[in-house]
């Protein structure tokens, strides 16, 4: 049973790393951390039902799935790093 979810491994490690990234981002916005809190958790639980609805019909794509989850991580990695560094910045300069 576990062996037809194998190939969505990837994408749920990207999936974690993803929600770390918005919430940095979040935090580095000045975003309320309950606010923040629980949309993550919304999006978590509505992942978790579009992945139990969807895995039949996307097991064959799973491949391109993976790609675009790990492009869309390094992306947002690569923005949340920017601005972390812009407020850096700011914070030193004592703006």
């Amino acid at each position: 049973m576990l062996e037809e979810y194998l190939p969505f491994v990837g994408l749920i490690i990207f999936g974690n790393i993803e929600n770390l990234i918005l919430s940095s981002q979040g935090v580095v916005n000045g975003v309320d951390p309950k606010v923040l809190g629980g949309l993550s958790i919304i999006a978590v639980i509505a992942w978790l039902i579009i992945g139990f609805v969807a895995t039949d019909l996307a097991i064959q794509y799973s491949n391109y799935i993976s790609f675009i989850g790990g492009l869309a991580i390094f992306i947002l990695g690569l923005i949340s790093i920017k601005d972390a560094v812009i407020n850096l910045r700011k914070a030193k300069r004592g703006e």
